[in-house]
């Protein structure tokens, strides 16, 4: 009798647990040790002389598309930046190696949230191999010594599930609307505003600014203005004013960088058609040699 073993590409995920997304304990334990994981100060002010904040946005940029490129988890990337930054706030760092701890907290974040985590050589290689996995190995327990081992952290996607069984949303819309919020968090993780952010914070402007965004609260009055802001306020004790500041904040930042990529859009369009542009001149220039017979007067 011939055996055959099937190996499936698939990820198996776990299903949600409504025995932890229905018990309010969970989100008041969640709210209770956020501040736990938050850096200990503005770490540009005080610790950090040669790295800059244009540089972190670079290096989480970086994280990003990498964590896009590999299909993680959605938790890996603000995890991953989380430890950045906590890591940033307690130890002056070099900005030659600033992608190598970017790299660092990848390899842990996806240790702790995904099924197949990344491998060290294959983030070797998203630095253009401009580290070794050998020198990857040993940053990564001084990243661990320098964290205490405290790796599972709060971030604002552990909110998500919470926020959003409290409101009254359309069940068709949910996948829709959490795609979004991810992304506005996500977004929130590559700007440094944001760090010293609780997550429930970003959690809840995320939430406010993806509605908005989709609309849905023209159709569901309970999720107008004034009434949708009271109510996430509600749910994760957070004063009213300081929630519509932050979801104008997150709206902002996506505002500026969907400018940014549309400058850049056009930019490499404008690239593009000057180099056709010349193209198209070289072959006029050839097509108006003396050899050719339409330039001949017979």
């Amino acid at each position: 009798m011939e055996l055959l073993c099937l190996e499936m590409d698939t990820i198996i995920r776990a299903r949600p647990d409504p025995n932890l997304l229905y018990d309010d304990r969970v989100l008041q334990s969640l709210l209770t040790i956020e501040e736990r994981f938050l850096p200990q100060c503005s770490y540009f002010k005080c610790v950090q002389k040669d790295i800059q904040p244009f540089m972190r946005r670079m290096v989480a940029t970086w994280m990003l598309e990498v964590c896009e490129e590999q299909k993680c988890e959605e938790e890996v990337f603000p995890l991953a930046m989380n430890y950045l930054d906590r890591f940033l706030a307690v130890v002056p760092t070099r900005k030659c190696n600033l992608q190598l701890l970017g790299a660092v907290c990848m390899f842990l974040a996806s240790k702790l949230k995904e099924t197949r985590p990344l491998t060290a050589e294959k983030l070797c290689i998203y630095t253009d191999n401009s580290i070794r996995p050998q020198e990857l190995l040993e940053w990564e327990l001084v990243v661990l010594g320098k964290l205490k081992w405290n790796l599972a952290a709060v971030t604002p996607n552990d909110f998500i599930e919470h926020i959003m069984r409290k409101l009254p949303l359309p069940e068709d819309k949910l996948e829709l609307i959490r795609k979004h919020v991810q992304t506005f968090i996500a977004l929130c993780a590559t700007d440094f505003n944001f760090a010293m952010y609780p997550p429930s914070m970003i959690a809840t402007g995320s939430v406010a600014a993806a509605i908005c965004g989709l609309q849905l609260n023209s159709t569901n009055h309970s999720l107008w203005g004034d009434n949708l802001t009271e109510l996430l306020a509600k749910i994760t004790n957070t004063e009213v004013d300081v929630l519509k500041a932050c979801q104008e904040q997150i709206e902002r930042v996506l505002m500026n960088n969907l400018r940014e990529g549309r400058r850049q859009q056009q930019k490499q369009q404008q690239q593009e058609q000057g180099g056709q542009r010349s193209k198209a001149l070289d072959d006029q220039d050839q097509s108006s040699t003396p050899t050719d017979v339409r330039d001949i007067n017979l």
